[in-house]
């Protein structure tokens, strides 16, 4: 089948912002005006198209990244977008994560009154991990407070991006009617009867005219509304034209001579320093009010990549372990990347891929690289959030949903069995908070095994555990809200009942100074024995904070490698990202043969999953295996394994273990009035006080807050402001947790031990 769209003509975009900020609303006016649907869909009235489920109409928040398609003419030309709505809550945080992995372009929304916000700037830091390219809307200028020039401000100093304005709002607050295009040097003013789907165009000059004003007074509101005169506007154009030309040394030289630029190579240049990731163009609306959304998807198509404008896809050969590119191509070999499991009631497992490179048939076989299995494509789908379009085949650059695969995770490479790839996965955060949960009758105790089973699947932050000492099952997610919607999903699509406990911290633990020690296993049993000896090295690493948690690189790690072992040569290296821990080789002259190193760094990694102070895994180290001796006959890799473990626990005990606590950011939102009550429970939760501003008539108090402290504040913040103050936490880093709280919990650890 030929394709619908060229390559060039498609666009795989991300709808991103803090939660409340107004994503899905614009994702709902862009349906609408695209076609995709006749009638408009609102959050607040459970009624938005990529909102389907449940909890998401009843909540008003959006809970899992939901895929659709539109189409919008450009130019005499149609192109086809394809845009993933995603949440803002950080509890949800993996779905945005796994959606920018396979996405080229990101609108990000913000908030005309707040700016950035704590979750702006996560899913900027995501943003900038996988260098994608990026435009922002700046929504809600109908908003009471409205300002949009301190939302181009906080971009700037917040995100550290270089934010480029090419509209400036008309009018602000109830006046807010459209916006004053610095590039075309037009206004576009939304009528109000059509829902926003027709507008007017007119010349920036009619604003000067003082006869055109006086026969419009919303014209005349808005002006006086936004205090815009013709200097106003011609210091911000010249700017504007300036700031774009300073990114681009081709138009650059023209600019200087000349002192303008043209409309083509105005557009030009920003889509070139916005692939570049160089700037970042700035609009605004209200998507609420139906303002702002046509301008918008013209930007997409304008400055936001296709497929062919990205890099070539990096992968490795399963084979040798060399590195392959893969075009974004049609005649290129196929490869996918699985990024989205769910379970849908109708059609049963479905997986969302994204296509780099090939054509996929229906009815024909993939492998998969990871698990080297070859499976078969039932059906695939083209999705609308939870609707479904029976498609035959997918082509590079295409996002779809696919049937009858059986063992596929998040983050498995999907490919052609002749030409094998594995393409780099996604990283995932650790869980920081657990609960216990049983069944409430012998009826569910099967089925919650399967309920759990089928959600861990969906969600790779969602793990699931059985406590060693009390066989209770734990539960781990990325926050209370989180567990909260599983355990409700469990009720409503798997009919399971279930009692939860109350929720427990994830803490880790590591070590703060170096230690050696050795692990000699020697056991007799009167025909072969067993024989392993390892000494080690214990080092501790630099503790890594949120934002550079996955992201060292590998010529970061090789230097770590350097320093720790103080040499230039560091001998072979191994990283494992989940624990941050670094196992360095320096065996030499054959005093362990090399196929007993392998099970001497599994034998560590095991022990790393229980610390010795409170059975909590440990991050954050470095080992260095420095020597051993081995037996001709009694020496097997179990054997080395059990050396490797032990030399490792005996070097924990000496090199001064410490318990880490996860330490969340908070930012509340609170009336003046109440500030002194806020400040003071905040302060009897170990807070510390990161600043304070005032925005739009309320304070901002930041701060960074244990997460063991912050159970149950939703409750008391409320209590505590008649309801007036909102809060919003996300994960930041682990610290030391100070001894008084470190003693309790390992007393409790302990004490459970003691008691079985």
């Amino acid at each position: 089948m030929a394709r619908a769209f060229k390559l060039e003509d498609t666009r795989n975009i991300g709808i991103m912002a803090h939660i409340d900020a107004g994503k899905t609303t614009s994702t709902e006016r862009i349906l609408f005006y695209t076609g995709v649907t006749y009638k408009i869909g609102s959050v607040d009235e459970g009624t938005a198209t990529m909102d389907w489920m449940e909890q998401e109409r009843e909540r008003g928040i959006t809970i899992t990244s939901a895929a659709t398609t539109a189409s919008w003419d450009r130019f005499d030309k149609k192109y086809r977008v394809n845009i993933i709505d995603t949440p803002g809550h950080v509890d949800f945080t993996v779905e945005v994560e796994r959606s920018l992995r396979v996405l080229d372009g990101a609108v990000c929304v913000f908030d005309s009154v707040a700016g950035v916000q704590p979750q702006s700037e996560t899913v900027w830091r995501q943003a900038d991990k996988y260098r994608v390219p990026r435009i922002c809307f700046v929504n809600k200028m109908d908003r009471m407070g409205a300002d949009f020039d301190h939302v181009v401000r906080t971009i700037r100093q917040r995100l550290g991006a270089h934010p480029v304005p090419l509209q400036f709002p008309l009018g602000r607050e109830d006046n807010f009617i459209g916006i004053i295009n610095f590039l075309e040097q037009n206004v576009v003013v939304w009528l109000e009867e059509t829902l926003g789907a027709k507008f007017e165009i007119f010349e920036v000059e009619k604003l000067w005219d003082k006869s055109f004003v006086d026969s419009r007074p919303d014209v005349a509101a808005a002006l006086k509304g936004s205090a815009i005169d013709k200097k106003f506007y011609d210091e911000h154009r010249a700017k504007v034209v300036e700031y774009i030309a300073e990114h681009d040394d081709e138009v650059l030289d023209k600019y200087l001579t000349e002192g303008t630029l043209t409309l083509d190579e105005m557009r030009k240049s920003i889509r070139k320093s916005t692939l570049a990731l160089k700037i970042v163009p700035v609009l605004a609306g209200s998507a609420f009010k139906n303002k702002g959304i046509q301008p918008l998807l013209d930007a997409v198509i304008d400055y936001l990549p296709s497929p062919i404008d990205v890099p070539p896809v990096e992968g490795i050969n399963p084979d040798n372990d060399e590195t392959i590119l893969r075009r974004a191509s049609d005649d290129q070999p196929f490869s996918a990347l699985a990024f989205k499991i769910m379970s849908d009631p109708f059609v049963g497992h479905v997986t969302y891929i994204r296509v780099y490179s090939g054509v996929l048939k229906a009815g024909s076989y993939v492998f998969n690289s990871g698990k080297r299995t070859r499976e078969r494509i039932s059906r695939m789908l083209q999705m609308h959030a939870n609707k479904r379009e029976e498609i035959e085949d997918v082509c590079a650059g295409d996002i779809c949903a696919v049937v009858g695969l059986k063992s596929v995770n998040t983050g498995d490479t999907l490919c052609d069995e002749q030409k094998q790839i594995i393409l780099e996965n996604i990283d995932f955060p650790a869980p920081v908070i657990s609960v216990a949960i049983e069944p409430k009758t012998k009826a569910d105790q099967d089925k919650l095994g399967i309920a759990l089973q089928r959600l861990a699947q969906e969600d790779p932050t969602f793990r699931v555990s059985t406590e060693p000492d009390t066989g209770q099952t734990l539960i781990s997610g990325m926050g209370e809200l989180h567990l909260e919607i599983i355990v409700d999903r469990m009720l409503r699509e798997y009919s399971v009942q279930a009692n939860v406990g109350r929720p427990q911290v994830a803490y880790r633990e590591t070590v703060r100074k170096k230690a050696e020690a050795e692990g000699r296993y020697i056991k007799q049993t009167g025909g072969k024995g067993q024989y392993g000896h390892a000494v080690i090295e214990l080092h501790p690493m630099p503790s890594a904070d949120h934002e550079n948690m996955h992201e060292l690189s590998t010529d970061d790690i090789d230097e770590l490698a350097k320093k720790i072992t103080g040499s230039n040569n560091p001998g072979k290296w191994k990283f494992d990202k989940e624990h941050r821990f670094l196992f360095i080789d320096k065996i030499v002259g054959g005093s362990i043969p090399r196929e007993f190193i392998a099970p001497i760094e599994a034998g560590i990694r095991e022990a790393l999953d229980t610390g010795i102070l409170a059975g909590f895994p440990t991050v954050d180290v470095a080992v260095v295996l420095i020597d051993g001796s081995y037996h001709d006959v009694d020496s097997n890799e179990m054997a080395f394994k059990i050396a490797g473990s032990m030399a490792y626990k005996e070097a924990c005990a000496r090199a001064k273990p410490v318990l880490l606590e996860p330490i969340m950011k908070v930012e509340v939102v609170v009336p003046e009035e109440y500030m002194a009550a806020v400040f003071g429970d905040l302060n009897s939760r170990r807070s510390a006080i990161q600043g304070t501003e005032n925005r739009a008539g309320s304070n901002v108090i930041r701060v960074e807050v244990p997460l063991a402290q912050m159970f149950g504040y939703a409750t008391d913040l409320r209590s505590r402001t008649q309801g007036r103050a909102t809060f919003t936490m996300h994960f930041s880093h682990y610290a030391e947790a100070p001894s008084s709280v470190s003693e309790e919990v390992i007393a409790k650890a302990r004490g459970k031990e003691v008691s079985k």
